[in-house]
């Protein structure tokens, strides 16, 4: 695996709110987010929960509008509303979501902040020589939120319009294509690699500050192709900005059908999916993370919620800490395999 970290765009950063199509999701996001936080209560706080009694920080490891950014506002959103009290989206991006989770990992265990984290949470271990945090031992997994696909997508000027023709592409010019991702240890940059890898082909990556202004500059033709969350990517592709070619797991999307997978475009056995999930910090006490996971579990089978994730191609999950502490290390010892395959490290 190459990596392209001088690339003139690799440290593009994304504004409050340029007009661009991605970046008009991340503002009516946060209006979102503002506003329900004002909102009062549907649902009033049972007397017995100790949590929450004062407002409640989200850490995103991403910018604003990426996939992370905006499973955490649905589901912050809909929290404020239920309990009374804030949830605020704090943005920490940066090292593929390990500034995040660090600060989370850090944080004093009471609760009041907590981690959205994303399948870049199960990669990181595997790929980074050293971490600063131990994901099983300072995260505390409340509950997986969701689970999503990724698209591969390219520029419309690209003259690829199936995964089988972008491979010739790729294999007439090697090394000469790049591909974006929202940082190294991203699952962007993983499901890239595990396709590089089963493709035989030689891209190269260029790594971003998050998906956002990955995406950006794809729709902008700096870049040609990238893969990354259906949450952030179909907006682009139903506005004609980007060409789908595929999806990665091993089912078409509801949401897309028309998008075949990459397994059934040629590259059989291919299949990948993206999740996020609620993590506090280790030493929570216990009586919290279940004040914690019973509200999200509800506000996942609020009608509203589900349809919202629904329509962005999320499939909202709910599940328990202990099974969600389960898929999670299942997560981490798939993903090694797919980084010591590819022989992907950042120092």
């Amino acid at each position: 695996m190459r990596s392209n970290p001088m690339h003139p765009h690799s440290a593009t950063r994304a504004d409050a709110c340029p007009a661009t199509p991605v970046r008009t999701l991340a503002c009516i996001a946060t209006c979102v987010a503002a506003s329900a936080a004002a909102c009062p209560p549907a649902l009033a706080q049972s007397p017995a929960s100790s949590w929450p009694t004062k407002p409640v920080r989200i850490v995103v490891g991403f910018p604003p509008a990426g996939a992370t950014d905006v499973a955490a506002r649905v589901l912050g959103t809909r929290l404020a509303e239920l309990t009374g009290q804030s949830f605020l989206i704090d943005n920490r991006p940066g090292a593929a979501s390990n500034i995040g989770a660090e600060a989370v990992a850090r944080a004093v265990p009471d609760g009041y902040t907590v981690l959205m984290g994303s399948i870049s949470l199960a990669i990181n271990p595997s790929l980074y020589a050293k971490l600063a945090y131990d994901p099983q031992k300072d995260l505390l997994p409340v509950s997986q939120v969701a689970s999503t696909p990724f698209l591969l997508v390219v520029n419309p000027s690209v003259r690829a319009t199936t995964v089988m023709e972008l491979i010739a592409l790729a294999k007439s010019r090697p090394g000469e294509l790049n591909y974006a991702s929202a940082g190294s240890g991203s699952g962007a940059h993983l499901f890239s690699e595990m396709f590089r890898s089963m493709a035989g082909i030689d891209i190269v990556h260029v790594p971003y500050k998050g998906a956002a202004p990955a995406i950006q500059d794809v729709v902008a033709g700096q870049v040609p192709m990238q893969f990354d969350n259906i949450l952030s990517l179909l907006p682009m592709v139903k506005a004609g900005k980007l060409r789908a070619l595929a999806v990665t797991t091993a089912r078409r999307s509801p949401v897309a059908p028309e998008v075949p997978t990459i397994a059934e475009s040629g590259l059989p056995g291919y299949d990948a999916n993206a999740w996020f999930g609620l993590f506090a910090t280790a030493g929570t006490p216990a009586e919290i993370v279940r004040a914690m996971h019973a509200a999200t579990v509800k506000a996942l089978q609020d009608p509203g919620v589900r349809e919202r994730m629904l329509a962005l191609g999320a499939d909202p999950v709910g599940s328990t800490p202990e099974a969600f502490a389960q898929f999670f290390r299942s997560e981490l010892a798939k993903w090694a395999k797919v980084v010591k395959a590819a022989g992907a490290r950042v120092d």
